[in-house]
C-alpha cells in the first residue's frame, strides 16, 4: 500500500508541476486554455474554473497529463464554438511565445528539482563518512595502495564528505573512461594521491553499483552478534529467537560478529539451519529455516532480525553537512544541472552502445523506488522526487516528435526559415515519434519485468 500511495503521490506531483508550467506560461502569453488534465482515460473528477472556463480534470490512468489550448493541431470539435476568439489561439502566437509555452513544462520540472534540493541542503545532508573498509581483489581499486581505515578526501580535486559524494563523482568520471585522481588520508593523517583506472567499468552489469564495480568496500564496524529486533511473522520469530540473544554458532560454525552471522544465514535459503544462542546464562539450539529471497540475481536466505548496537558507535560514522540559504541554492542549481547533463550523457552512451539499455526503467521500477524511499523517510523521498523530476524534464526536452522537445525542434525550424513545418512532415514525425516512444516504453517495461523475475 505504501508503494502504491508513494507512486501515485510521485506521479501526481511531477505531472501536475509539468502541466502547470505549460498552463501558466500559456496564460501569461494570452493563449486560451481549454482543458487541464492530470491523467488519461475516463475522468474521475472535472470542473470548470476561471474567466476562460478552463476544464480541470483528474482522470483514471495517472501516467501523464496534458494541457489543451485553443488552436492546437488536431483540435477537437469541442473547441469549435470558440472560433470567435481565435486571436488567443496557440497557432496565432509568435514563434517566441510558442517556444516559451512548450519549454515551460520541462523547465517547471527542473525548477521543482532545484527547490526540493534547496530545501534538503538547508535542512542538512546526512551521509556516511567515506571510510574505506578494504578493496575487492581483482578490481581497479585492488591495484592501489589503500587499506581499511583510509578516508577518501577528494576525487579529481573535488572535496568529498560522504560516500554519496564519492559514488556520484566516480560515476560521472567513469563515463570519460580516463583515470580519476583520488586523494586519501590514512589513520595517522598522512595524505596520499592515487590514480584510479576507470576504463574497464562494465555498464552491462546493472546489479552492481559503481563502488562494487571499482572494488571499494564501505567501512563497517565489527558488530557483536546480538539480536536487537525480531520481525513479526518472520522465520526468526517462528524459531523462537528473542531480543538479546547472543549468536554463538550456525550449523556448528563459530560466529564472531554480526557480519559472519548474516553471511551464514544468506548461504542457507529455505534450508533448515541450527543456530546456537546464549540467552542469559543458558545455551539454546534453535532451528530456523531462512526465507528464500532474490537479490542481485541470486537466491539468499533471510530470517528477519536486526542487530543490537551502541548508537554512539554508529553516530561516529555519519556526517551532516549544512548550508546557508544562498549556499544551498547554489548547491541545488549545481546538483540539478549536473544530474541533467549526466542523464543526457548516459542516453547518448546508450545510443552509442557504450552503456547497457538494461539501465532504462519504467513505471514498475519507479513505483518500487518510490515505496522504498518513502519507507526510508521524508528526506530520502524528497531526494527521489527531485531526481525523477529531473528525469521527466530531460526526457521531455529530447528532440522526439510528440514530446515537448519535438515541438521545440519544429518551432526552431520555423524561427530560422520563416515558415512553419509542413503538415505532412509533422504527421510523419508524429508517427516516428510514437514508434520511438513506444519502443522505449516496451524496453523499459521489459527491464522492469526482468528485474522483478531476477530480483
Amino acid at each position: 500500500m505504501l508503494t502504491i500511495l508513494a507512486f501515485i503521490v510521485t506521479i501526481g506531483i511531477l505531472v501536475t508541476v509539468h502541466e502547470y508550467g505549460h498552463f501558466q506560461m500559456a496564460r501569461w502569453c494570452g493563449v486560451k486554455v481549454l482543458k487541464f488534465s492530470i491523467g488519461f482515460g475516463k475522468p474521475l473528477w472535472c470542473k470548470k474554473f476561471g474567466r476562460d472556463q478552463t476544464e480541470f480534470v483528474i482522470a483514471a490512468i495517472p501516467l501523464g497529463g496534458y494541457v489543451k489550448m485553443l488552436g492546437e493541431e488536431l483540435l477537437s470539435d469541442e473547441a469549435a464554438p470558440e472560433h470567435h476568439d481565435m486571436s488567443r489561439a496557440l497557432s496565432r502566437q509568435s514563434v517566441g511565445r510558442r517556444i516559451a509555452i512548450v519549454l515551460a513544462g520541462p523547465f517547471a520540472n527542473l525548477l521543482l528539482a532545484i527547490l526540493l534540493y534547496w530545501a534538503l541542503f538547508m535542512a542538512g545532508v546526512v551521509g556516511l563518512k567515506p571510510i574505506l573498509g578494504g578493496v575487492v581483489p581483482g578490481t581497479p581499486a585492488a591495484l592501489l595502495d589503500i587499506r581499511s581505515g583510509d578516508i577518501i578526501q577528494k576525487i579529481n580535486d573535488q572535496d568529498v564528505t560522504s560516500w554519496q559524494d564519492v559514488r556520484w563523482l566516480l560515476l560521472k568520471e567513469s563515463l570519460k573512461h580516463t583515470p580519476a585522481r583520488m586523494q586519501v588520508a590514512d589513520e595517522q593523517g598522512e595524505v596520499y594521491q592515487h590514480s584510479l583506472d576507470l576504463s574497464g567499468i562494465d555498464y552491462d552489469d546493472t546489479a552492481k553499483d559503481i563502488l562494487q564495480k571499482i572494488g571499494l568496500i564501505v567501512y563497517q564496524p565489527k558488530i557483536r552478534p546480538v539480536i536487537g529486533e525480531v520481525s513479526r511473522m518472520s522465520p526468526a520469530e517462528e524459531a523462537g529467537m528473542k531480543v538479546g540473544d547472543l549468536i554463538l554458532a550456525v550449523n556448528q560454525k563459530q560466529i564472531s560478529d554480526w557480519e559472519a552471522f548474516v553471511k551464514e544465514i544468506r548461504a542457507y535459503p529455505d534450508v533448515l539451519a541450527n543456530v546456537l544462542v546464549m540467552r542469559g546464562e543458558e545455551k539454546l539450539t534453535l532451528s530456523v529455516r531462512p526465507q528464500l529471497i532474490k537479490e542481485g540475481g541470486e537466491s539468499i536466505g533471510r530470517v528477519g532480525v536486526t542487530f543490537d548496537a551502541s548508537q554512539a558507535e554508529f553516530d561516529a560514522l555519519w556526517v551532516t553537512t549544512h548550508y546557508s540559504a544562498f549556499g544551498a541554492l547554489v548547491k541545488a542549481v549545481d546538483k540539478t544541472w549536473e544530474t541533467a547533463i549526466f542523464s543526457l550523457k548516459m542516453m547518448w552512451n546508450m545510443l552509442l552502445g557504450n552503456v547497457s539499455w538494461k539501465g532504462m526503467s519504467g513505471p514498475v521500477t519507479i513505483a518500487s523506488y518510490a515505496g522504498q524511499s518513502a519507507n526510508m523517510g521524508i528526506k530520502v523521498f524528497v531526494g527521489f522526487l527531485a531526481l525523477i523530476s529531473i528525469s521527466i524534464g530531460v526526457l521531455n526536452l529530447l528532440p522526439i516528435p510528440i514530446l515537448d522537445g519535438g515541438h521545440f525542434m519544429y518551432y526552431m525550424v520555423e524561427f530560422f526559415t520563416g515558415r512553419p513545418v509542413s503538415e505532412n512532415v509533422m504527421i510523419i514525425g508524429q508517427k516516428l515519434g510514437l514508434l520511438l516512444l513506444g519502443f522505449m516504453m516496451v524496453l523499459a517495461l521489459f527491464n522492469d519485468i526482468n528485474r522483478l523475475i531476477t530480483g
